[in-house]
């Protein structure tokens, strides 16, 4: 393969798994949705904040996503400061995913997480 060629189909590829992954993160829904037990122990009220700033989040850019597939992101929500990252697995949750760009081998798991608990 060519190089322009290479560069053309990795941009694809980061295409197809950055609309997935901005899909799940917006929507909550193409994936599985996880809180570590430092979210999971806030006030429903606080969560329910978190999961609002999850989905309107836009500040993506190149210090928190190199490869451009909106898989990971830092919040501040209620004064609590927040991790997001988006993994993929294959639809066993056994393994990591063959293909993260190809939805029917893939379950993307969104974990959000207290920056502490990292």
């Amino acid at each position: 393969m060519a190089k322009a060629d290479q560069s053309q189909s990795t941009e694809n590829y980061a295409a197809r798994v950055r609309t997935l992954n901005d899909a799940l993160r917006t929507t909550l829904a193409g994936g599985k949705i996880m809180l570590t037990r430092g979210v999971a122990a806030l006030e429903a009220a606080v969560i329910h904040a978190i999961t609002e700033a999850l989905q309107s989040y836009d500040d993506i850019n190149d210090d928190n996503d190199p490869y451009d597939e909106h898989d990971f992101g830092v919040l501040t929500v209620k004064g609590h400061k927040l991790f997001f990252k988006i993994d993929y697995y294959d639809l066993d949750l056994a393994f990591h995913s063959p293909d993260a760009a190809d939805p029917n081998v893939t379950t993307r798991v969104l974990t959000i997480m207290l920056a502490d608990e990292y």
